[in-house]
């Protein structure tokens, strides 16, 4: 049992990119149509047109025992109108715009109240990791900077975004925990599906991309028209520029930057393979041929361009393996960490006295997946283990030991018995074709879900 094999699969060689717009006009809105027609209507003509000169702020709906108000609906449609506006989809506020932002308010509101009974938490240093994403966006080079400007704007401002990305990760991860609960892909699916012609595709080929992104000028939600026209009108004259053959990427990005004040960012992010990207670009990437350019890609970061520069393709993948050991002494309510810093270098005196490391490990590790072993972990890859033991084992020649070191499980020593390059492109294939049916079978499972989480909740749209 590896306790903390904890592979990074999302670290991707690409600008980080979000799938979701919130609040927009997806088919996670649309899922919600039916609970607010299953419950009394509403007086269309007291919503028609809502803005913020005709309304007085009062609860536009009741959610099982929360309240949407009419100020959170403006909000909403003015948002979604925005990233429209930002994709040259300009939208009317219509009344038919308003039904449909008021349902994926609806809809956030029942995944918000399912966050809170599972206690769902998201990682603080992943949100810390995307103000610092936005902060970079405009300029700053600290979270606190991007704080002072916010709350300078409007005090508060700062606290409301934290507040929005930690309920958007939080949704996030429910539906993925849902989803994945609910999708059912055995090893027979994917035999059958590795039989097909469309599997041909899941080869190990690898991808050189051009990717720069037009960062925005502002936050995506305070943007003006004029604004989201220029950084558009960027990205597609660099679009243009890129689709030239053998084009020198850096002097495209400074043709294209001219007068636009943030710096574009990213450029040639040389060879990779589809597994290493978010499976959303893989899937996108793979469909280009070499020297094809994405259109715009509008994100609430920036406007991303693409292009596929070359291609390379292998038959085979191979990946460097560590045979490893380690002994693992833990740090929780039982043993401080001074304690167990002490017991680590205890044992570490003991092995350069000549003794056993996997007797060592077998009488002193707390780790009860590998102490039965000897300390045994067997063949460990790249990612398979979190970063500072990943590191050391790196750096520690066959048949050596390492030095103490920490991590946040506590205190490891560990050996290295051996290192190969491992052929893995059956196992890459499966997993490629698991992704493949997961993404088929994904939208229904969610749909379903949600058809699920409505039907036991308690929705009126007030007039």
């Amino acid at each position: 049992m590896r306790f903390f094999s904890l592979r990074q699969t999302s670290r991707a060689v690409l600008l980080s990119m979000s799938a979701s717009l919130a609040l927009t006009l997806s088919a996670q809105a649309a899922t919600v149509n039916a609970a607010v027609q299953a419950t009394p209507p509403a007086d269309q003509s007291s919503i028609n047109r809502l803005t913020p000169a005709n309304s007085t702020d009062g609860i536009i709906a009741l959610v099982n025992e929360n309240a949407i108000l009419k100020s959170e609906l403006i909000n909403a449609i003015q948002q979604t109108q925005a990233r429209a506006q930002a994709a040259g989809e300009p939208m009317a506020n219509s009344a038919q715009l308003q039904s449909e932002v008021l349902n994926a308010l609806i809809l956030r509101e029942l995944q918000l109240s399912m966050v809170k009974r599972v206690g769902l938490n998201p990682d603080e240093a992943a949100i810390n990791q995307r103000l610092a994403q936005i902060a970079q966006t405009q300029g700053l080079n600290s979270i606190s900077a991007l704080q002072q400007r916010l709350d300078a704007a409007q005090p508060g401002s700062y606290a409301a975004l934290r507040t929005q990305l930690i309920e958007d990760a939080a949704i996030q991860a429910l539906q993925q925990r849902q989803i994945s609960n609910r999708v059912r892909i055995s090893e027979q699916d994917i035999d059958a599906f590795l039989a097909s012609p469309e599997a041909k595709r899941l080869n190990q080929s690898e991808y050189q991309t051009i990717h720069v992104r037009v960062p925005y000028m502002d936050d995506y939600s305070r943007l003006s028209d004029a604004q989201r026209e220029e950084a558009l009108k960027v990205a597609q004259a660099l679009r243009d520029r890129l689709l030239a053959p053998n084009v020198n990427v850096a002097e495209a990005v400074a043709a294209s930057q001219g007068s636009y004040p943030i710096p574009l960012q990213g450029g040639d992010m040389g060879f990779h393979k589809a597994a290493a990207l978010p499976t959303e670009l893989s899937s996108e990437i793979t469909k280009l041929d070499v020297g094809a350019v994405s259109a715009p890609l509008v994100t609430p970061e920036g406007i991303d361009i693409i292009k596929l520069a070359d291609k390379k393709s292998s038959d085979t993948m191979l990946i460097p393996q560590w045979h490893t050991r380690h002994i693992l002494v833990k740090v929780d309510e039982l043993q401080t960490d001074a304690l167990a810093e002490q017991k680590i270098n205890d044992l570490y005196e003991q092995l350069r006295d000549g003794a056993d490391f996997a007797g060592l490990a077998s009488t002193y590790s707390d780790d009860p997946g590998s102490a039965g072993r000897g300390g045994d972990l067997d063949w460990v890859s790249e990612e398979d283990m979190i970063g500072p033991f990943e590191a050391m084992m790196k750096n520690t020649a066959v048949g050596d030991y390492s030095v103490p070191f920490k991590t946040q499980f506590g205190w490891h020593i560990l050996k290295v018995d051996g290192k190969r390059q491992q052929d893995v492109s059956d196992q890459y294939r499966r997993n490629m074709a698991r992704q493949t049916l997961y993404q088929r079978l994904a939208p229904q499972a969610k749909e379903d879900w949600l058809q699920e989480l409505r039907a036991g909740a308690y929705i009126q749209v007030l007039g």
